[in-house]
């Protein structure tokens, strides 16, 4: 009997090793256990190119991770207005955000260079230079806690005006105009004899209604999307920013993942970062026809009417080289 307990004994020990080889060869650790959750934030609304392309990095990263990145996006400025969205996700509340680069200059001052007037002559010459600068831009991301997942865009941002079509500078002077909370574009309404007022994307409408200015400056997809036609009449095509956009992520973050979650989020931003784009762009000539059919009308500027604009801004560029950091005269000089 007890013979026959030594061997059973012995025999359950056996196993046990044997147990403890196979997890040695096969470990399972604790961090790949557990999903990793994490929240995207934008203020573009559900309907969007920037939802669609959100929640489709959000499926395509859950099916090559086998379900265990798993991402939650909030859309329509839930989490706040783009500044909002910088800030958290720099402190990290926010692992991922949408943002324009303007925006983003809130914590890495010099990403607003990117949104000088006229920098962009097409969007040929944008897809070109953005990835010609990408370096410089990541660099200049890393140092504030942030890193590149990939570029979108807004658009080129064109003039919206309740009283008038906006055919020349002159038609802006003294005019009270919305304007993002950005020195450059601050400065780009000076320069062209407007009165700009810095207001938050949740009061635009309001202030619109209110006669707190009578007009700003956007994309048609972001002046649609967030419904501020209802209170223009004019869509002048100055086009005097195209705007980027970026998803960025918390640099702290990003770095505590597997470096096999971290490339599936690299592949898939770099896969989605073209389908993006020609997302926004096939939708801008329907926002066009769209402006006619809300009753506001789309005042084309002719390419010497844009000139006019070039030439009254062209200080704007001095003068934010002035300030700029060493990376950021860089930038300034490949834009240029």
């Amino acid at each position: 009997m007890r013979q026959q307990t030594r061997r059973l004994a012995l025999k359950g020990l056996m196993s046990g090793a044997l147990l403890a080889g196979v997890a040695l060869l096969n470990p399972i650790s604790s961090a790949s256990a557990e999903p990793v959750k994490f929240k995207i934030a934008t203020i573009a609304p559900d309907g969007t190119p920037w939802s669609m392309l959100l929640n489709q990095f959000k499926r395509e990263i859950s099916k090559a991770s086998n379900k265990d990145l798993r991402a939650r996006v909030y859309l329509n400025a839930i989490k706040g207005d783009e500044l909002s969205i910088v800030r958290q996700v720099y402190r990290g509340d926010l692992q991922m955000g949408g943002v324009s680069t303007a925006a983003l200059a809130t914590i890495a001052k010099d990403m607003d260079i990117l949104e000088l007037p006229y920098a962009f002559p097409s969007l040929k010459q944008a897809d070109k230079t953005l990835d010609k600068v990408r370096p410089l831009v990541e660099q200049m991301l890393e140092e504030k806690g942030m890193m590149l997942l990939m570029y979108s865009e807004n658009g080129y941002r064109s003039m919206a005006t309740q009283d008038k079509c906006v055919k020349s500078p002159a038609d802006l002077k003294a005019v009270k105009m919305r304007s993002q909370e950005s020195d450059v574009h601050l400065e780009t309404y000076r320069a062209l004899g407007a009165s700009p007022v810095p207001i938050p994307v949740s009061e635009v409408l309001t202030s619109l209604q209110t006669g707190i200015v009578k007009g700003f400056d956007n994309t048609a997809i972001i002046t649609q999307a967030l419904g501020w036609n209802q209170g223009v009449k004019f869509y002048s095509t100055t086009q005097h920013i195209y705007q980027p956009a970026l998803i960025v992520m918390n640099k702290k973050w990003f770095d505590s993942l597997s470096p096999e979650h971290q490339a599936i989020m690299r592949e898939h931003g770099k896969k989605l970062e073209k389908i993006g784009r020609k997302k926004v762009r096939k939708l801008t000539p329907i926002l066009m026809q769209n402006f006619k059919t809300m009753g506001v009308e789309v005042c084309e500027l002719t390419d010497a009417e844009r000139a006019a604009f070039k030439a009254a801004t062209k200080g704007v560029w001095d003068k934010r080289a002035a300030k700029a950091s060493d990376l950021g005269k860089e930038l300034i000089k490949q834009l240029r």
